[in-house]
Order: structure tokens, then sequence, then C-alpha cells
């Protein structure tokens, strides 16, 4: 059930799910969830099916389900963002959901300081869009505004396996102390991942959130090389600065982290993802080769990291291959 990359349309490649759990992202409110709790509409994980498995109120699904309507009307919830940010496209899954899935659903947003309540305006962003049994469907969103909530509507009632959100955080700077090292790097602060040689395993993205992997599947983790050179990653920083300092955590990865790192960084100005590729290859050294532990956070700093004032992308390079749960790198905003 679950979409390989090469499935994926281009606006949830590479991107980042505003929707997940790991950024903080919930389901403050549904109208009904008797058969199966809103929260699981946004879980990481794929979504699954156990034949044989029931709870108190009928067969168990790993989703968000609602009772049959009796009295007309339809149910909807609303999602909790994990960080205010522009929506690019979105996945409504209906995974195993075969003879109980709703057959239309439409998306409305709105952003605000708190959850939404009464007065809160509504913007619909998806207009109401046919949905199949048991099946991915994705739709591009051609707003360009920052949103805070989505409120999922579906007609009239039923399931959905996963809602994914993918797009960009759109961090606020605005009276953030300059003198005090900001994690640029940070997911929810604008960071993303731009382009990477391999990511055979884990879930890239999670690279750039906080907290300690949970698992060897939480984190960036490339296939084994069999051939020369080494393997990286390109990151963008949510705003440019001048880099302090950094930390690279292998958590969890013990019999396949990477024997060695560097860090080369520049200050882009105009490119696309796609040069960007090429141009990286003769970016100045940031920081020389590092030797890595496993299960382990290295923090690099001081003399270890190359003066070479505001930089907004960054790559990593490994040697020769391996698994990098997190990298935060710190810098004062330019």
């Amino acid at each position: 059930m679950s979409a390989t990359a090469s499935d994926l349309p281009s606006f949830a490649q590479n991107a980042i799910n505003l929707a997940s759990p790991r950024l903080g992202a919930k389901v403050p409110f549904a109208t009904d969830d008797f058969f199966a709790d809103k929260s699981r509409l946004l879980a990481d994980a794929v979504p699954t099916f156990d034949p044989d498995k029931y709870d108190n109120n009928g067969k168990y699904m790993d989703g968000w389900e609602s009772r049959r309507r009796r009295n007309g009307g339809h149910d909807y919830c609303i999602v909790r963002l994990g960080a205010r940010g522009v929506i690019r496209g979105v996945d409504i899954d209906t995974s195993f959901f075969t003879g109980n899935y709703p057959p239309a659903a439409s998306l409305e947003a709105c952003s605000v300081a708190n959850d939404p309540d009464a007065k809160t305006k509504w913007t619909e962003i998806l207009p109401a869009v046919s949905l199949g049994p048991s099946a991915h469907h994705f739709h591009a969103i051609a707003s360009s505004e920052a949103w805070t909530h989505l409120r999922l509507h579906i007609y009239p009632d039923g399931g959905v396996a996963r809602l994914r959100v993918y797009g960009e955080p759109v961090p606020s700077w605005d009276g953030k102390d300059r003198k005090v090292a900001q994690e640029l790097s940070l997911a929810t602060n604008g960071g993303r991942i731009v382009a990477y040689n391999n990511a055979h395993y884990g879930s890239v993205w999670t690279l750039l959130t906080t907290g300690r992997g949970i698992n060897m599947g939480d984190g960036w983790e490339t296939r084994r090389r069999r051939e020369p050179g080494n393997d990286w990653i390109i990151v963008q920083l949510g705003a440019a600065g001048a880099i302090e300092r950094v930390e690279l955590d292998t958590c969890h990865y013990k019999g396949n982290y990477p024997d060695r790192c560097s860090l080369q960084a520049a200050l882009v100005t105009s490119a696309t993802d796609k040069s960007i590729v090429t141009e990286a290859m003769f970016w100045p050294t940031l920081m020389g080769e590092q030797k890595l532990k496993m299960d382990h956070i290295h923090k690099f700093g001081g003399d270890r990291l190359e003066k070479l004032g505001p930089v907004n992308h960054v790559k990593l390079n490994i040697f020769p291959d391996g698994g990098v749960s997190r990298l935060r790198i710190f810098g004062k905003l330019a």
C-alpha cells in the first residue's frame, strides 16, 4: 500500500511532512472517531492491517474512522500542523479502507496563534475530490500562503488511513537575538534537504528534526558502498548565518555508522536545486575530516570550523557510507 519514491509527485520528493507528529503535529478535534482514533491519521509509520485484530468498537483500523452517519451532514477533523508553512501538496491515503472509505474529501486551512474557534476564518485550499478504496490520493495545492491548521472534511463519513501534508515551514526570525546562535538547520526553522546521492534506508528528512532518533529508521542511511568515493547530503539552512558549532548524532547506528565526516558550506544567492549539486563539489571546506563513533553525539566547534562568514547551504560528506540520525547546525543570524 505504501508509495515508493518513484511514485511520489514532485511536490512530495525531499519535502517535509508538516503533519508529522515528529514535528509536533496533532489532531485536536474530530466530529467522531468511534471506530479508529483521530490521532492515527497522522502516524509516521506506513499503515498496516491485521485481519484478526478487533477492539471494543469493532474492527481495528490503522487510521481515523467515524461511525456510519444516520442523521445527515458529514464528518471532519482539525489538524494542527507541526510548523506554520506553505503547503505544496497532500496525500489523502485510504490504505486498507475498502468498504468503509469516504467517497469524497476536501481541505480548508487557516493561520491562527492557538487552535481555531468558532470565529476562525477558513480558506478552501482543496475543493471536494473523489476518493477510492485503499489508495493514495495526491493533490497539488496552489495556495502560496503559510498555514497553521487544516480542516479535513470527509463526505459523509468513513475512514482515512493517513493525511500527509507536504510543504515548507515558514519560520519567523523577528525578535530573535542575533547575538545568540540559532539552530539554522532545524526543519521547523526552515531547514530543508536539497539533494543527496543516496538515501536507501531511513526517513531522510528527520535528519533535521529535534531530539535523538527513535530507532535506526529515524535518520539518513545510505546503502553499502561498493565503489570508490563517498556519500553526501546537501542542506539549505532556514536563514543565512555564521556557523559556530555543529552536532552530528549517530544514535542507533552501531555497525553501520560512517567512519568519518566533513562539511562544506557556501552562501548561495542564485541557483536551482539541480545546479547546487554541481556547485557544491567546489564549495569551501567548513570542517575537515573528523573521525566518528557509533551511537554518539559528536560536537564540533572552535578551531575545527573555518571562519567562512555567512552561509546558507551546507554539504555533509560521510566516508565512505553509513547512517546519521541528526545533523544540527548552529550559527548567528547574518
